[in-house]
């Protein structure tokens, strides 16, 4: 059974940074397709961001890009989420998520090809 932690989250004002981490457990980390995604009170779970199996390829949606970072460790089991410049608007439950589905080269986007999810870190971002 894979499980995922979600670690980093807190309180921090505008402009600022965090650096959420996910360890994932179960399973050796490098033969999952990683992905980051927040859900904000009433709102539906968006995707921020995505890395491959070997790390050599990462997306983020606009809403996020050049402000959003993403990474792994497969020897550490751990992928990361490094958020700077931070917004109000971003004030969401981060979840990390493993997708077994892509080949390797592809950077999953969509909410339904992720098969296992962390239980989420709260990120609050003040004016």
């Amino acid at each position: 059974q894979v499980q995922l932690v979600e670690s980093g989250g807190g309180l921090v004002q505008a402009g600022g940074s965090l650096r959420l981490s996910c360890a994932v457990s179960g399973r050796t980390l490098s033969t999952y397709a990683m992905g980051w995604f927040r859900q904000a009170p009433g709102k539906e779970r968006e995707f921020v961001g995505g890395i491959n199996r070997s790390g050599g390829s990462t997306y983020n949606p606009i809403s996020v890009k050049g402000r959003f970072t993403i990474s792994r460790d497969n020897a550490k089991n751990t992928v990361y989420l490094q958020m700077n410049s931070l917004k109000p608007e971003d004030t969401a439950v981060y979840y990390c998520a493993a997708s077994a589905w892509s080949s390797g080269t592809i950077v999953v986007v969509a909410t339904t090809l992720y098969n296992y999810w962390g239980q989420g870190t709260q990120v609050t971002v003040s004016s």
